[in-house]
């Protein structure tokens, strides 16, 4: 879908024709809309199919005709099987107008075309890509505050019961964290360029927007770190939970195991086609029960006892290290 944007006196308006200092925005864009880009606005194939690669990294080019810049933005879809990833945008600035080709909606620009930016212009073309990349990173600011959200809630969940779905919601979490913080330092890569680049030159109310912009994208950074890190350390610490649990349940199975066996013992020697002791006596049956009912309880009290000493000397703490040796 292409929509071409005018300013108009109140912000920006939709318009039917290409005219100066025009927005040309592509989103959800087919094969024929890159086809029509190609063909009207003579942008190079190869540039529109790095446009179109899901794994493209930020950079800038510039050719004869146009200043060529891919960025990558977050998208939120339910759909998809991880809610929270990031696309490239491109972003090809003419001399007269500027094109924004996106494979997806998202609500970077929707923020732009909704005017949730104050003093939000096209006519200047360096200002406009500071509020592009700007708006994307409080966008990644926003989305890691509500993974956060979502980390914290699926924690509490898992503290009832451990589940599978819980645990692979918190690796979901964890590849839109990986892609966040990849996405987010090749934007950081791209700005740092944009301040060194002769391709674009901003004034000086914009380098001051520019050094806003890296201030949010590097605590962008800083933020997908510490919740990759505490994620990390979550599932980490649930899966010495799942470890202790199983140890525990196999514990328990071994204990049962030696309790059963006793008796097993116990029966098959008087169910040989032997001669036995007591083998005539009227008691015999009612003695066997006994003995393999003691036994199985002398043998389950002998290992409970072992292990509430092996716990014991486990709790015991150890001062060896803090004492001090008078010389």
């Amino acid at each position: 879908m292409i929509i071409i944007r005018t300013q108009g006196e109140k912000g920006l308006v939709q318009s039917n024709s290409i005219e100066k200092d025009c927005w040309v925005d592509a989103r959800n864009v087919s094969r024929d809309d890159l086809t029509k880009l190609e063909k009207d606005f003579g942008i190079a194939s190869e540039l529109l199919a790095d446009i179109m690669d899901i794994d493209e990294q930020a950079r800038i080019e510039k050719e004869d005709e146009y200043t060529a810049i891919i960025a990558r933005l977050p998208v939120f879809d339910d759909s998809n099987e991880t809610a929270h990833f990031t696309v490239p945008i491109g972003i090809i600035m003419f001399p007269d107008k500027i094109v924004t080709i996106c494979q997806r909606s998202s609500d970077v620009l929707d923020d732009l075309t909704g005017h949730r930016i104050r003093d939000f212009s096209i006519k200047n073309k360096g200002s406009f890509v500071l509020n592009l990349l700007g708006r994307a990173a409080m966008n990644y600011l926003r989305a890691l505050k509500d993974l956060n959200k979502k980390t914290a809630i699926i924690e509490r969940e898992l503290q009832k019961s451990v589940k599978n779905n819980e645990l692979v919601q918190l690796l979901t979490i964890q590849k839109s964290l990986v892609y966040f913080t990849t996405s987010i330092k090749t934007n950081e890569l791209l700005l740092e360029k944009l301040q060194k680049s002769p391709f674009i030159h901003f004034k000086e109310e914009e380098q001051e927007l520019l050094e806003d912009v890296l201030t949010d994208n590097k605590q962008a950074i800083e933020m997908a770190n510490i919740y990759s890190s505490i994620l990390t350390g979550t599932m980490d610490a649930f899966a010495s939970v799942i470890s202790n649990n199983l140890n525990r349940v196999m514990r328990r199975l071994t204990i049962i195991s030696i309790m059963l066996m006793i008796p097993t013992l116990i029966t098959s020697f008087f169910g040989m086609n032997v001669p036995l002791p007591f083998q005539e006596a009227p008691l015999t049956f009612a003695g066997i029960i006994g003995a393999s009912v003691l036994a199985s309880s002398m043998g389950a009290l002998l290992l409970s006892e072992r292990r509430k000493k092996k716990i014991a000397v486990l709790a015991i703490p150890s001062y060896s290290q803090n004492l001090i040796v008078p010389r």
